[in-house]
């Protein structure tokens, strides 16, 4: 019956498309919260290349706004789109954030919305430019998954929405690659820009001139420009010769500008002979204005492109290092002309901007997922060890099973360490949340890094799943469930104390097995309709509460958990067997469990049950076949049949061999 809800409530979910919108829009109201200025603003909204909206006062743009879902397509480890809008200013500083939706299993990791709201707040005041040290707020301990991609998301975006939008300084000049193109070709993409201004137009634009200008169509000025850095257009406009010439006479920090006319205007003129500046030239970056001077120029007779226009003038210009090649600026060359009275004049502007396509592909930060497992090496290690010690254990059972003694102490010494070590030391507790998850990962779009992002949890789930085909759930939930751990630890206890315990009549014990599996299903049904109400239902798993939280919470959550404790010192693990919906859905999949390492003897639930009375868990069926859904593995029934003290089959046979 439970694989049958399962595969329904698949079956009726609708996957959330890897593009679809989250629906978020902003105002104008929220837009000047985000970027902390007082007054109307207007929001506009920016559709091209990377979308975002454009904060506008007073007619000018004074803020940048963008989306995590829609820049950097932030899936959260729910498996549905997590969304925070970052608001910059024009100096690339991060102004405000505002989680805007999410689906996280936060609630069971131990913090609330108010809290993740908070540290989403913290990235306020960021400069992209120049981060310092300590800036970037830390990923959260006890929602290492929801805060890592909410860290990471908001960066990407960030940087992403800077750099698009022209506020952060993009990679540098890529002065290695190397492409046969034409003229056409590069005007086209960008890498040559070009304006013009015919004779009529500067005849109105400078009126009363003494000698007049012609009338007419033809050329007044017709500008190009090109940065020629990149061998793809130096090389190209230029030839190999000329193009190496120019190159190897720029200056550390230096970049090669050409600028090329045809027309009745120079856009050199002749006074630079005797002054050494160009007074008609001017090249504008933000609040720099530099104008280029004879130390820094070259004549070029011709370009190496057949197929270009007849030029007039060509000019070589280093720029220096005040001027950022990889962000846009403009020339702007000024024409006078003498009139009856005083001069008139006319500055023809051509805007420049490199392509992004020749600027090298800056080196990628290493993925969140990454940065995390460096950090996290120790931890790593520590859990890889305890993995380890756990697979000998189960592959060395047959030997360890015949010393009853080693045994005990060793399974109590190892479920000590995944309480203390695992649990509260390293937060390794699953959870069924994680589950659910994973499931709505599958049908939306299953992505490896939000799932590398916790290393100790992820390498639990690669131990748990090869287990579940080794040996079933009993891997996870007999040796490494920390609060599983704690309830064996605390009925030991009880029994050394001398605490009755109570044995579940058969026909009780496995009708309440229907609990656990109740709540799985209802959890994972629950989680399509609506993810916050299925974490709220998750909240029957007490592992939060007692692990991650470390019992520091509000009183009914300790009652709950104290109720369970009290309960498993009567009823050995009286939550795994009854109630636990993280172990119902590991006992789903173990039905593919493809090794019997447990051994039954013939005599086994005929002649003898005494193995069936000694499980602790009730695993044992009256026929004296295990239930693999049921069994911890805790290695108990193969001590008794090994325990020729304990097991009738081996008394029997050891007063035969006396007999003969």
């Amino acid at each position: 019956m439970p694989l049958i809800l399962i595969a329904l409530a698949v079956f009726l979910a609708r996957p959330v498309a890897a593009a679809e919108r989250t629906g978020t829009d902003v105002t104008g109201t929220e837009a000047a919260a985000l970027l902390g200025v007082a007054g109307p603003v207007q929001v506009r909204r920016d559709e091209t290349g990377v979308p975002g909206w454009a904060v506008v006062q007073e007619g000018r743009v004074i803020g940048q706004i963008g989306s995590s879902w829609e820049i950097a397509g932030t899936v959260g480890y729910s498996g549905r789109p997590l969304d925070v809008l970052v608001a910059l200013d024009l100096q690339a500083r991060i102004t405000g954030a505002r989680l805007i939706r999410h689906e996280e299993p936060v609630l069971t990791l131990g913090l609330s919305d108010a809290q993740i709201s908070a540290y989403v707040a913290g990235f306020r005041g960021l400069d992209l430019a120049h981060p310092a040290a300590g800036e970037v707020p830390d990923i959260l301990s006890r929602a290492t998954v929801s805060s890592g991609v909410i860290r990471d998301g908001i960066l990407r975006t960030a940087r992403t929405l800077a750099t698009a939008r022209g506020l952060l300084q993009g990679s540098a000049l890529d002065r290695h690659s190397y492409a046969k193109a034409g003229w056409a070709d590069l005007l086209a993409q960008g890498a040559v820009a070009e304006t013009r201004l015919s004779l009529t137009e500067a005849a109105a634009a400078l009126p009363g001139a003494k000698v007049p200008l012609p009338q007419g169509q033809g050329n007044f000025l017709h500008l190009w420009a090109a940065l020629i850095d990149p061998p793809t257009i130096g090389q190209n406009l230029l030839g190999q010769q000329e193009f190496t010439r120019a190159i190897g006479a720029l200056g550390p920090g230096d970049a090669g500008l050409l600028i090329l006319s045809s027309g009745l205007q120079s856009h050199r003129g002749t006074d630079w002979h005797q002054t050494g500046i160009f007074d008609r030239l001017m090249i504008v970056q933000g609040a720099t204005r530099w104008q280029p001077t004879a130390d820094r120029y070259r004549i070029i007779r011709s370009l190496a492109l057949p197929e270009a226009p007849a030029m007039k003038e060509i000019s070589f210009f280093a720029l220096p290092a005040a001027i950022d090649p990889t962000r846009p600026f403009r020339i702007e060359v000024t024409a006078r002309r003498e009139t009856a009275t005083r001069p008139v004049q006319v500055t023809i502007a051509l805007p420049y901007a490199l392509p992004s396509a020749f600027r090298p592909a800056a080196p990628e930060a290493l993925p969140l997922w990454q940065t995390i497992w460096q950090a996290k090496r120790v931890q790593a290690g520590v859990v890889v060890a305890i993995l380890a010690v756990l697979t000998v254990i189960l592959f060395a059972q047959d030997w360890i099973v015949r010393r009853p003694l080693l045994w005990r102490r060793g399974r109590l010494a190892f479920l000590t360490v995944s309480f203390l070590g695992l649990g509260l030391g390293l937060n390794g507790q699953l959870s069924v949340v994680q589950v659910v998850a994973f499931v709505h990962s599958l049908l939306t779009g299953f992505r490896w890094e939000t799932f590398l992002i916790d290393p100790v949890i992820f390498l639990l789930w690669c131990f748990v799943a090869l287990g579940l085909l080794f040996w079933g759930r009993g891997v996870y939930c007999g040796w490494l469930c920390p609060f599983g751990a704690l309830q064996e630890l605390t009925n030991a206890a009880a029994q050394r104390l001398g605490l009755r315990q109570i044995a579940v009549p058969a026909a009780l014990h496995e009708r309440l097995w229907v609990i656990k599996y109740t709540l799985f299903v209802a959890v994972l049904g629950l989680s399509f309709q609506s993810m916050h109400k299925a974490l709220l239902l998750a909240e029957v798993e007490p592992f939060k509460t007692a692990i991650s939280l470390r019992f520091l919470r509000a009183w009914p959550f300790l009652a709950f958990v104290g109720a369970i404790l009290i309960a498993g010192l009567f009823i050995e693990r009286f939550y795994c067997r009854y109630l636990c919906p993280l172990g119902a859905g590991l006992a789903i999949p173990a039905k593919l469990k493809v090794f019997d390492w447990l051994k039954r003897r013939p005599q086994c639930g005929r002649e003898c049950r005494l193995c069936e009375t000694k499980c602790t868990v009730g695993a044992i069926d009256p026929l004296g076949r295990i239930n693999a859904n049921e069994c911890v593995l805790c290695l108990r029934c193969q001590v008794v049949m090994q325990d020729a003290t304990q097991c009738p089959i081996l008394k029997r046979r050891a007063r035969s061999t006396e007999g003969a």
